[in-house]
């Protein structure tokens, strides 16, 4: 990176004006990024599906009394220059296909501006409302900018490429709406609220508004309805949008005082429809027209950073090199995104997994692509962050390097993130007959394999092999076993009914093995025993106290006693990777490494280890568990530890888990949450265990495709995702 740049050079003279306000510059970016990327999005869909129910709730009441309607039309609120039944029939058409055009983000540029007309006319002909207004304001937005990310619209923008006649020129049209318009509409927005707020402010202080002497307040400003404010912040704060200055942060301090306000006198409705407009100034900025504009043209120039470019130069930066974006991984790096650091993130696939969900993969209710997301978009603003697709095969400690073959990456600082796989207890010849659980390729197999077994199981004429076949065996009671028979019961019973002609899936059995006296040993024995009671309600066997001896191609003995089962699934133990064998560092039974307090390896003094790579001792005394949190916090904690080393402190305080809870799922509407104050099970915990995993997830796209495929299996008891890919290994 040259450092001619403006961004060298201002990191490199830190006399310069640049010493005193990057920070500033960064936070205003990332809230920006935040506002854009985020918001925007969730407030778009927000105003959308609000707006689209008021006019589709009115329709209806229209269509349920019609002849009510018709001598409304007529005598009501007449329309001069339309005849009354078209009138009447028009309005309605509008209310009720409109809003589920506007809801769903399809032609929302139309939708909106026959809503937007309708309004008008409302308010012109018939009754004036300052409502109307606000829906006047946000249905013109729709009209020039159209939906926003989660829309059909936004989906469908492929069409500009396609054959389909007169899509190309439409979407260049709106396109060219948005930028004419859209600053137009955003000026005259900015100036509309700020007179309002100023007449509002005015009428509350029983002054007279000099312009308005004499006459009632205007029907085409919504005064009434404006928070009332003090006098002297409702003008300064009219100038300010006036002018387009700091009109995000002045549209969020209106917001916070207006949900304040509205509070105090009661007018919750009519201060939601002031917050939505005022949040669509927030997310969208001033415009084109304003002093935000042309200050922002001057800061972009002082610090890239709020273009997402570099702000300072990486050269002779200290180097951070993370291997694993698991869950700490990526903790890691996104807390050093911002940190005078150069980040290398190492990992063998280019993707981060969301394990906890993997076992719905693997029982056909979930995609891949629903629980893993890629890596690189994560960092696309961290321009300090480099990710580097390759497998690890050791580390030159004395060196201070990375081996990915014979490429070296150097580092000054190493964190070590590399999860685990399943382990054996030594058995390792086990693997090929009873596959684990830890990536996409181990859940497609499994798939592959219980899928498989339905089918050989119709094609068979063996009554014998065909129980084998339909006989499902699980090695572990842990959160993973338990999830996975449970799925695979209810896979079973309720999902594959009338799809076979030979057999009933009904009678498939499914078996889990504990060597254990209970079920999710971590959790509490009230919650084990509720977790064993509603498996046995799926139809689950569980055999406690029992132990696997030995499993090969026709199955497994179990405590002396052999038990025909085509499929095994291991989810009774797990051993690290071998980072430990990297860098020569003493290790448990498990293979993680030993780590300090700080969660440095002893005698690397610049090595760390996190989530399952570490043993640590940080829970209190206790060994810190293998759960997503635990990487989560090691990681932001490591990334604590490094900023304070880069900047010559010393981080006083050791590694602490925070024990968050621990959740696990039966089926389809059974769970056990157990967060030490408190504890849950049935259905209360099943919706709270969904709302806590797709939170989790990284992406919206995720968040969403997962929820809409949940709820899709929910309602059917069907999944779109039965395919048996791949071949048996030979």
């Amino acid at each position: 990176m040259p450092d001619e740049s403006p961004a060298a050079s201002a990191a490199q003279h830190p006399s310069s004006f640049s010493r005193v306000f990057p920070k500033a510059a960064g936070w205003h970016a990332r809230l920006v990024i935040v506002l854009e990327s985020t918001a925007s999005p969730l407030l778009d869909l927000a105003v959308r599906i609000w707006i689209g129910q008021i006019f589709f709730a009115s329709g209806l009441v229209k269509l349920m009394s019609w002849s009510a309607a018709l001598w409304l039309a007529a005598n009501e609120y007449p329309v001069s220059w339309m005849d009354p039944v078209v009138a009447a029939y028009t309005g309605a058409a509008v209310e009720l296909v409109g809003p589920v055009l506007l809801v769903a983000g399809l032609l929302t540029r139309p939708a909106a501006l026959a809503m937007l007309v309708l309004t008008v006319v409302t308010q012109v002909t018939y009754r004036q409302t300052d409502a109307q207004l606000l829906w006047i304001a946000l249905l013109g937005w729709f009209t020039v900018a159209g939906a926003g990310p989660l829309s059909l619209d936004h989906a469908f923008r492929g069409l500009a490429g396609s054959a389909i006649p007169f899509a190309a020129p439409a979407l260049r049209l709106a396109a060219w709406v948005r930028r004419v318009a859209g600053p137009i509409f955003l000026l005259a927005l900015r100036l509309w609220i700020a007179l309002a707020v100023v007449t509002a402010a005015l009428a509350g202080a029983k002054l007279a508004v000099p312009l308005l002497a004499g006459t009632a307040s205007p029907s085409w400003l919504p005064a009434e309805s404006a928070p009332r404010f003090p006098l002297v912040i409702a003008t300064g704060a009219a100038a300010a949008l006036a002018l387009g200055l700091g009109t995000r942060y002045v549209a969020v301090l209106l917001i916070l005082g207006t949900s304040v306000l509205g509070v105090m006198e009661e007018s919750m409705f009519a201060d939601l429809y002031w917050i939505a407009l005022l949040g669509l100034l927030a997310v969208q900025g001033a415009g084109r027209w304003s002093v935000d504009s042309v200050g922002n043209d001057f800061f972009r120039k002082r610090y890239p950073e709020l273009d997402g470019k570099p702000s300072f130069s990486l050269e002779g930066l200290p180097r951070v090199v993370i291997v694993g974006a698991g869950f700490g991984g990526l903790s890691c790096a996104a807390a050093l995104s911002r940190a005078r650091v150069a980040v290398t993130l190492i990992d063998r696939v280019n993707y981060h997994l969301f394990q906890p969900l993997l076992y719905q993969v693997a029982t056909a209710s979930l995609s891949p692509g629903d629980v893993a997301a890629p890596v690189r978009p994560l960092f696309r603003q961290a321009f300090n962050t480099d990710v580097v697709y390759g497998n690890v095969t050791g580390v030159d400690t004395a060196g201070q390097a990375v081996l990915l073959g014979e490429r070296r990456i150097p580092y000054d600082y190493l964190v070590l993130g590399t999860g685990a796989t399943h382990g054996y207890f030594g058995r390792n010849e086990w693997s090929a007959h009873a596959p684990g659980l830890k990536r996409i390729e181990d859940a497609t197999e499994i798939r592959r394999r219980l899928l498989t077994a339905f089918e050989k199981a119709e094609a068979t004429q063996d009554a014998d092999e065909r129980r084998a076949l339909l006989t499902f065996l699980i090695v572990g009671a842990g959160p993973t076993g338990v999830e996975l028979a449970g799925a695979i019961a209810e896979l079973a019973r309720f999902g594959m009914e009338k799809e076979f002609r030979r057999f009933d899936p009904a009678t498939t059995r499914v078996l889990l093995v504990q060597s254990g006296p209970r079920v999710l040993p971590t959790f509490p024995e009230s919650l084990s025993a509720i977790a064993k009671a509603s498996l046995e309600q799926l139809g689950v066997e569980v055999y406690l106290n029992s132990r696997v001896e030995h499993i090969d191609a026709d199955g497994v003995r179990v405590s002396g006693t052999p038990i025909a089962a085509r499929t095994v699934l291991w989810a009774a133990g797990v051993v690290a990777s071998p980072a430990a064998q990297w860098i020569g560092a003493a290790a448990d039974n498990a293979g993680r490494i030993k780590v300090g307090e700080d969660l440095i390896v002893d005698k690397l003094p610049n090595v760390y280890a996190i989530g399952d790579t570490a043993a640590s001792q940080g829970w209190k005394g206790a060994a810190v568990p293998g759960l997503a949190p635990a990487a989560k916090q090691g990681g932001k904690y490591v990334a604590r530890h490094i900023i304070a080393r880069v900047n010559g402190r010393t981080l006083a305080e050791p590694f602490a888990y925070r024990h968050l809870g621990s959740l696990a799922t039966i089926g389809r509407k059974y769970a056990v949450v157990d967060f030490g104050w408190v504890r849950l099970w049935g259905t209360p915990a099943w919706w709270l265990w969904g709302v806590v995993h797709v939170g989790l997830l990284v992406g919206i796209r995720n968040r969403l495709s997962t929820m809409v495929n949940w709820f899709w299996s929910y309602l059917t008891y069907r999944s779109a995702i039965r395919l048996i890919t791949g071949t048996a290994a030979e």
